[in-house]
């Protein structure tokens, strides 16, 4: 009975609460019968207890019995005073009167549908996470953006068993889950180990075209290389260890200067200690110069200057320092910490100082490596040799490379079955920045490429399958973007291009990016060049049938001539074949080539002007229209032809220009008027002539692109 004897406290302070703020708000300024009145309603409200308690019919006879009463305690102030209640002060409010609002039966205003911005998610696809070695599966998670559970049911599908979601995950492991998620990875690798020893550092070679770089690394090798050259000028990036005098081992590379090769220069950049920047005394700072140090600043790589041909009449090393520190190359004869040698790689000068500079250098930077754990290496170059399958030449930057382990380079997989160092020896193992080639590989890889060591075949396998999905997704999803026109070019009109499509065969990988690279730059608003296929290798069947489905031209650099019958039935299919093994040659017949399958744009142009000297007119009767006007002119420049726009001009404005109706030579109707003869013209609804008038002729002329070619060797097409 605890909750009745609740609820009878709880309506009695209600009805004291109800009285104290109606009643008595009225007694301070009323009269005295007033008064009374609210005293007798509070006194009844007191005796509500009571009521209460000694009622015959219960609590809930009583709320059946007092239900009106009791609502009217709880009532707002409004409705109190529209039962009449006046004695408590309350008045009822005032009705307002209905005003029926204007333009109900008028209709809807249509709005413009604004769509919600709503930004999308950014996709996994671009996003890059990096893994290393020993990282656990929470780890992976947070960094993949993946729940646990998702990333141990992927792994198990791909037959990994993991235990503990804090057990330690290989790097390979942790790229194939992370690739079925659908993220890019980056490796982190460790440069801890067992056994760290110091190893030669890896020096770069770069500089602008024939400034000497190959035959200043002649000098030091005591070698011929730049003699072999086709065009006397570096086409390939090239790894050699030279020992110097002293006994210490240096690992070259030599890179390109073309500016087709600016790929080839990043990549030698990416995986070398120094940077030797050569640069011609007689000839200074040039385009691929600044490249180069571009690049060895990319890489953060410290940067030794040789001042070659320092032999030659009109050199001038001190040019070329000046030039060097205004490009922001602060030597250390001013003050900097880059050291500049002055040598002749012909005269065989100054290599002692640059070999002890280089050497300095190096001592200074304490270059170590391990040689325990697997090896990581990076690709320089590939090529497919015809008797002994694709062949990438590497340079190891840890651990040791060993015969018989598994590979994967890039997308590629394979179990190395030789290793041969940059003489042609064979060798079981390559240690630490010793350049080798590596044969055993299933396929080509990319320059550039990373070389991974894993422990099985079936892991190879797989990691090879993962990367060839994420490539070609990759492949398409940016095919895909260069083909969806923006929104920008959509709301312009885009000139009508013509599509030259073209297959591309080079002797090493490399050569082939920087081809393709160079052959699309040639890309102008009138002709698309469009590389359907490229490859490593000479020219075969099937690149003949692949041409002659889609029209295309082959394009052969550094490679071996076809068979006369391969070459025979190109011919027939009507396929164009252009060898070269000079880079420039190449260009320029491309350019050449594009230059004629242009459709050009249509101008027009004066082709010659005449001069009014007298006005003659022929009268006609009115049934065969108004009389003729005719100018006696004299031609003063050019020609005057009668398939021309003829434009009057007088006083140097513009006062009408029409068609010619009638060109006439003495008596005779001509089709041309040449420069210093007189002839009659007659233009086409225009019969107001004066003498000194001048009329030109104009004539529609199709323009062609042009080929230009820069000094650095640049090459573009101007339309």
């Amino acid at each position: 009975m605890a909750w009745l004897g609740l609820g009878r406290k709880r309506i009695y302070m209600n009805i004291s609460r109800a009285l104290n703020k109606s009643s008595f708000r009225r007694v301070a300024g009323s009269s005295n019968g007033s008064i009374y009145t609210a005293q007798s309603v509070y006194a009844s409200a007191r005796c509500m207890p009571d009521l209460i308690n000694h009622s015959s019919v219960g609590v809930a006879g009583f709320f059946i019995g007092t239900k009106g009463d009791i609502r009217c305690f709880h009532a707002s102030p409004e409705v109190w005073a529209r039962r009449g209640d006046e004695a408590f002060g309350l008045k009822a409010p005032k009705k307002e009167k209905y005003v029926r609002k204007e333009g109900r039966n008028q209709p809807p205003v249509e709005a413009r549908y604004v769509p919600r911005n709503v930004k999308a998610p950014k996709s996994n696809r671009d996003k890059t996470v990096e893994i290393f070695e020993g990282m656990t599966l929470v780890e992976l998670a947070k960094r993949t953006g993946k729940s646990v559970s998702s990333l141990h049911d992927i792994l198990t599908n791909v037959g990994e068993k993991v235990e503990s979601e804090f057990e330690p995950l290989s790097m390979d492991i942790a790229e194939l889950a992370a690739m079925e998620v659908g993220v890019n990875v980056k490796r982190l690798h460790s440069v801890e180990g067992t056994e760290i020893v110091p190893r030669p550092p890896v020096v770069t070679v770069m500089g602008h075209v024939d400034h000497g770089k190959t035959s200043l690394l002649d000098a030091l090798r005591q070698t011929s290389v730049a003699a072999r050259e086709a065009g006397g000028i570096t086409q390939h990036l090239g790894a050699f260890v030279v020992v110097m005098p002293s006994g210490a081992s240096i690992t070259f590379l030599d890179t390109p200067g073309h500016a087709a090769f600016s790929a080839m220069r990043a990549r030698g950049a990416a995986v070398t200690d120094i940077v030797v920047l050569v640069v011609a005394a007689d000839d200074g700072v040039m385009p691929q110069t600044l490249e180069a140090m571009s690049h060895a600043k990319a890489a953060n790589v410290p940067i030794v200057v040789a001042i070659n041909k320092c032999d030659k009449p009109g050199a001038n090393p001190e040019r070329v320092k000046l030039q060097l520190a205004s490009e922001g190359l602060l030597l250390e004869e001013m003050g900097g910490d880059v050291q500049a040698i002055e040598v002749s790689a012909l005269q065989k000068t100054g290599l002692d100082n640059l070999e002890e500079a280089l050497l300095l250098q190096a001592e200074m930077m304490d270059l170590k490596a391990r040689i325990d754990g697997s090896a990581q290496a990076y690709v320089v170059e590939a090529r497919l040799d015809k008797g002994r399958g694709p062949l990438i030449t590497t340079i190891v930057k840890a651990g040791t490379l060993t015969c018989g382990q598994h590979v994967v380079v890039g997308s590629e997989w394979g179990r190395i079955r030789a290793i041969k160092d940059m003489v042609g020896r064979l060798t079981q193992q390559a240690t630490p920045a010793m350049p080798v080639e590596i044969e055993g590989l299933r396929g080509l890889p990319m320059a550039g490429d990373d070389v991974i060591v894993v422990h099985s075949e079936e892991r190879a396998r797989m990691l090879s399958a993962g990367r060839t999905r994420k490539f070609e997704e990759n492949r398409l999803r940016r095919k895909l973007n260069e083909d969806t026109p923006s929104s920008l070019e959509s709301s312009e009109e885009v000139p009508q291009r013509v599509e030259m499509p073209i297959i591309v065969k080079a002797d090493v990988q490399g050569t082939v990016q920087a081809v393709t690279d160079a052959l699309r730059t040639l890309n102008s608003s009138q002709v698309l060049v469009n590389v359907v296929h490229v490859g490593v290798g000479p020219i075969s069947q099937s690149d003949v049938d692949l041409a002659q489905a889609c029209g295309a031209c082959i394009v052969g650099f550094n490679i071996k001539s076809p068979p006369t019958a391969l070459s025979q039935a190109a011919t027939r299919a009507g396929i164009k074949l252009i060898l070269h093994r000079v880079i420039y040659h190449l260009l320029e017949d491309i350019g050449n080539l594009i230059i004629e399958k242009a459709p050009g744009t249509f101008e027009t142009q004066i082709a010659g002007q005449a001069e009014v000297l007298n006005i003659f007119e022929v009268k006609r009767s009115k049934s065969k229209g108004p009389d003729i006007k005719i100018a006696g002119c004299r031609v003063v420049e050019g020609f005057v032809a009668r398939t021309g726009t003829m434009r009057l001009l007088r006083s140097g404005e513009v006062v009408f220009e029409g068609n010619c109706a009638s060109l006439k030579r003495e008596t005779q109707d001509v089709d041309t008027v040449k420069k210093g003869n007189e002839c009659g013209l007659v233009i086409s609804d225009w019969y107001d002539f004066q003498i000194g008038d001048v009329i030109q002729c104009l004539e529609q002329v199709v323009r062609k692109p042009k080929f230009i070619k820069s000094e650095s060797g640049a090459v573009r097409i101007e339309c």
